[in-house]
């Protein structure tokens, strides 16, 4: 776990020394705060997915759909709150998906899972892309397997009913624990260019 904290503490640290360095480039990129607060934001983010599912390595019950609505949704509408309450874009990508919705859609996401796969230890990092044409900074931070993911994510045959019934061309199964599930995605977009959408729009 220290680790893990002193890989985010240099990311950020690099990330404000940039800042600070280069003044003319500090002024279009997101504030070294800004970048503080989505680490943090989506460690929040990732500690809630791990605890809503926690519940499901005690349950004598198989889960259902209502099973899940109680420990997958939550983490998704809470993605949802921080990308509308901070201007930003946060999802959840996979190559192995069940929602096409979290599936990887620009060669830029392709390459940040294969840059996890490739490194276990690598937990995450930070990217400039561009989101509609409009630039700005992306955060990667990866997203393993757990224990209790095992209930709907292990063997294809051990797959919930629920989860065979309602999605026949789903790829999220034959996991282990500690395998790559996927990652988080946060783009940030600049701040100048967010100021101009915000005049322009006015």
């Amino acid at each position: 776990m220290m680790r893990v904290f002193s890989r985010l503490v240099l990311g950020i640290s690099l990330a404000i020394c940039m800042l600070m360095g280069l003044p003319a480039i500090a002024l279009a990129q997101p504030e070294a705060a800004e970048l503080a607060k989505a680490v943090q934001e989506v460690e929040n983010l990732d500690a809630m997915r791990s605890s809503l599912a926690a519940y499901l390595e005690d349950a004598t019950e198989p889960p259902t759909a209502e099973t899940m609505r109680q420990v997958c949704k939550p983490v998704g509408m809470k993605a949802m709150q921080l990308s509308k309450d901070n201007g930003w874009q946060v999802k959840q990508i996979a190559n192995k998906y069940r929602n096409s919705a979290h599936k990887p859609e620009t060669l830029q996401a392709k390459m940040a899972l294969a840059q996890f796969e490739h490194d276990p230890d690598l937990q995450g990092f930070w990217a400039s892309d561009t989101l509609n044409g409009a630039p700005g900074t992306r955060y990667y931070r990866r997203i393993n397997v757990e224990a209790s993911c095992l209930a709907c994510h292990g063997g294809k045959g051990d797959r919930p009913q629920f989860v065979k019934d309602n999605y026949p061309q789903d790829l999220a199964y034959d996991f282990n624990v500690g395998d790559l599930r996927g990652m988080y995605s946060v783009f940030i977009p600049e701040v100048k260019q967010a100021l101009e959408d915000v005049l322009s729009a006015s």
